[in-house]
């Protein structure tokens, strides 16, 4: 092996200089938001007045904290729910696209993979606006002409789940189809000459084999229809999703009960992502 060239101070430094502001910036934000959580002051910025729990669990005096919130917390559940039906939806719609376009042979499918990609470089303001507008015209179409109330394609949480399906299908696809790619289908064949049936070869190697990437696309999914806002903000009705009762606690004016929801977001988005990266080392393992 050929040693690497030495590389003169200057260039060592700036690497270290470039990695510090990088991280700085990137951590810095979020760092503040923790340590502020706990600030005893009605303001969630300096000066430090001193530690207190009273943002997590204290209501009285004019402060409520985040687990003494029920709005709050009502529309923590909220985002939970919609996650929940946006990942479920999103693995099982995304499993099928990939079988569709690693596994068939059909004309057009390029151009199909292809169109499948757009609402992710669509800006979600506008893909949230779009499906609004779409939407109520068919429920406005379906009362005139038939008589019919479809409630689901007003703004409320069946509005939300699908504008947020749209875009997030695509990612869970992308996941899934990249290691659908990598599985070796002689093993499948092998599986077929024994005399083993589609489902059983489905349950035993297939499914097994994308396990990590469905569990990659379910956390992915989860994640990022929990902090989605812009899509959201277009069609939310009554029951408000988490990202846009802090939007409008924040235009009331922030109390440092945002930041104790801020850590806690992290400190859960953490705990989910690290249940995530551990699923293949446990599979290996076993």
């Amino acid at each position: 092996m050929i040693a690497s060239l030495p590389r003169p101070a200057w260039l060592r430094a700036g690497t270290w200089v470039y990695a510090l502001c990088f991280f700085a910036f990137l951590f810095l934000p979020l760092a503040v938001v923790a340590v502020f959580a706990f600030n005893d002051a009605p303001y969630p910025a300096p000066p430090w007045r001193g530690f207190t729990l009273d943002w997590f669990f204290y209501k009285a005096g004019g402060r409520t904290g985040l687990f003494a919130d029920g709005p709050l917390l009502a529309s923590l559940w909220t985002s939970v729910v919609v996650a929940c039906w946006v990942t479920l939806l999103a693995v099982l719609v995304g499993t099928t696209n990939a079988f569709l376009i690693e596994r068939s042979r059909f004309p057009g499918k390029q151009a199909l993979s292809l169109l499948m990609l757009a609402p992710l470089v669509i800006p979600g303001v506008i893909l949230g606006i779009s499906i609004l507008a779409f939407a109520s015209r068919m429920a406005q179409f379906a009362e005139d002409a038939w008589g019919l109330e479809l409630d689901f394609l007003r703004p409320g949480l069946p509005l939300v789940v699908m504008g947020q399906f749209s875009y997030i299908v695509s990612i869970a696809t992308l996941i899934i189809t990249a290691r659908l790619k990598r599985l070796d289908i002689t093993l499948e064949e092998a599986a077929y000459n024994l005399g083993a049936s589609r489902l059983a070869v489905l349950g035993t190697i297939t499914l097994p084999a994308l396990k990590p990437a469905l569990v990659g696309a379910a956390a992915i999914s989860f994640l990022m229809s929990f902090e989605n806002f812009n899509t959201t903000l277009m069609l939310t009705g009554s029951d408000s999703p988490l990202t846009v009762m802090m939007y409008g606690r924040m235009r009331e004016g922030a109390t440092p009960v945002l930041n104790a929801v801020s850590l806690f977001l992290m400190l859960a988005s953490a705990a989910l992502a690290l249940a995530a990266m551990r699923q293949p080392a446990d599979r290996d393992g076993s």
